[in-house]
């Protein structure tokens, strides 16, 4: 499961906005603020102890590592990619045979609370019972009240693929006797209820430091670095403590707030990269009342820095390598100074992103682009063309323009292993992956036969595309007038890789172009007729 924080990130690693510079307007973020919490009264059961077990698994974001790929949730079937060799993540409705269906209140509370399964087997803390153990009986068995109230999915737990001796459970009993630290919370006495229910969260079922940590050799999270961040599954989890430069610190409680219940933040950008996952699915759905206990409490951690800022001189002055890269590729939209365009384009200055220990959410951003945010535009993935030391070296560059002192530690290497599992709605992934539209009316819109829509894409060429982008555009709008500007956007975009995929004719750099100037003119079409 990955919690709350699961890639609290989007503070920093993928919001690829600065406090100093204009985002979507107090107005725009106080509407999604008002939607998300509308759609979370909706949609409670009726019985008060599962609605209170279906939060508290919200909370712990449950459903991202137990609900199958196929659409089944809490069914299992996922793999998480370990150091150690792939582990997947088990059915958890309450099927008897292959779910937990037979499993007593103590045997899912010493789940929780020790790492043992039914039968007492120790489990891999891929389950992250060392931040589970400070969850209360009381909520643990809230959420196991809600799973058994969930209709049972047979399906038979997948082999995991562990090395030697890493596939022996009983070494399993080493580990826990070094790093868990059994406990149920406890409130600090000195500190307000808010901040401690901040900390029951962030600490207990989020579980924030299991990315936000870091980790030490052995895969422990507990006693690594805490909250200042980390390298996780090929990204960079931020400093999410108070500290001024590399941390939350900068930001304000509201832009902190608004960033994490709807992934947007005045002065902050946008949310990209894994941080989606968690804000769709769990942060979105949190009360206010939670989030804002979730940003007293992080902001009343101690500041700790991740590095100590300094200035490279190969990446710095007229000659700086990666100076010509970023204005051939970058200043058209993020400006020579690198503070962007207000509402549009975010700054660079100050940028959580930009500024983490590690390089690797830049590189990402620079090879996959980023789907539109709100009133954000989408971002082409510029890294068409490029070599991994032209990625590398403008990496650096932004890393260390603009008073801007993050470690100009990126190079090729990192590229290249980045390359083959970078990719997003604005690109095209490896063996031709695209992207599936996620929101329902949109999806149906879209693939009506009736509409015209998939037609005028298939027929769609280099000359009539802004025309096509605007027909589109209006039947959308016309069939779907509640939906988001940036959901069509992303969706439209999605729509038409496939489409270009499929042209044998094309260079493969040439259909992520195409695909980036639909994009970009389906945005254009919606900026000017005002959608929001």
């Amino acid at each position: 499961m990955l919690g709350i924080a699961g890639f609290l990130a989007g503070i920093m690693p993928f919001a690829m906005g600065a406090s100093a510079q204009a985002a979507p307007d107090d107005a725009a973020a106080k509407m999604q603020i008002d939607q998300a919490n509308k759609a979370l009264e909706d949609n409670q059961p009726k019985d008060p102890l599962i609605a209170r077990g279906k939060y508290l698994a919200t909370v712990g974001d449950c459903s991202a590592c137990h609900s199958a790929k196929d659409g089944r949730d809490y069914a299992g079937g996922q793999y998480m990619p370990t150091p150690f060799g792939p582990i997947s993540t088990p059915n958890i409705t309450p099927d008897k045979e292959t779910g937990i269906g037979d499993w007593t209140d103590d045997q899912f509370v010493r789940l929780f609370h020790e790492g043992l399964g039914k039968n007492g087997e120790h489990i891999y803390p891929v389950m992250p019972y060392p931040w589970f153990t400070k969850v209360s009986r009381d909520d643990a068995l809230a959420i196991k009240a809600y799973l058994f109230s969930l209709q049972p999915v047979h399906a038979p737990r997948l082999p995991n693929h562990l090395a030697f001796p890493f596939n022996v459970r009983a070494g399993l009993a080493v580990w826990d006797q070094l790093f868990l630290k059994e406990g149920v919370f406890k409130p600090d006495p000195s500190k307000s209820a808010e901040i401690n229910r901040g900390a029951y969260l962030v600490e207990g079922l989020g579980h924030c430091g299991e990315c936000h940590n870091g980790r030490n050799l052995l895969g422990d999270t507990q006693m690594a670095q805490s909250l200042r961040g980390g390298p996780i599954q090929d990204w960079y989890a931020p400093n999410i403590t108070s500290d001024m430069q590399n941390g939350i610190g900068k930001y304000s409680d509201d832009q902190v707030f608004s960033f994490l219940k709807t992934g947007v933040a005045p002065g902050m950008g946008v949310v990209a990269g894994p941080m989606s996952q968690t804000v769709h699915e769990s942060l979105s759905k949190l009360t206010d009342a939670d989030v804002h206990a979730i940003v007293a409490y992080l902001k009343s951690t101690p500041a700790e820095p991740s590095y100590t800022g300094k200035q490279d001189a190969a990446f710095t002055g007229p000659q700086a390598a990666g100076a010509q890269v970023y204005l051939n590729n970058c200043a058209s939209c993020h400006q020579l100074d690198g503070k962007g365009i207000g509402e549009n384009v975010p700054s660079l200055v100050n940028n959580g992103a930009v500024l983490a220990n590690g390089p690797e959410d830049v590189i990402r951003v620079i090879l996959s682009g980023i789907e539109a945010q709100a009133t954000y535009a989408p971002m082409p993935a510029v890294s068409v063309g490029m070599t991994d030391q032209q990625i590398a070296d403008v990496t650096n560059y932004v890393r260390q323009s603009w008073g801007n002192k993050a470690p100009a530690n990126a190079g090729p290497g990192t590229v290249g292993k980045l390359r083959a599992t970078s990719f997003s709605a604005m690109n095209i992934g490896p063996n031709g992956h695209c992207d599936t539209v996620v929101q329902p009316d949109l999806a149906r819109v879209i693939n009506d036969p009736k509409s015209g829509i998939m037609d005028a894409l298939r027929s769609m060429t280099l000359e009539n595309v802004l025309q096509t982008a605007g027909q589109v555009v209006s039947k959308v709008k016309a069939a779907a007038p509640q939906a988001k500007r940036a959901d069509i956007v992303n969706s439209l975009t999605i729509a038409y890789c496939p489409i270009v995929q499929a042209n044998s004719t094309v260079a493969e750099n040439q259909k992520v172009a195409e695909l980036d100037n639909f994009s970009e003119r389906v945005y254009s079409e919606l900026q000017t007729a005002g959608k929001e």
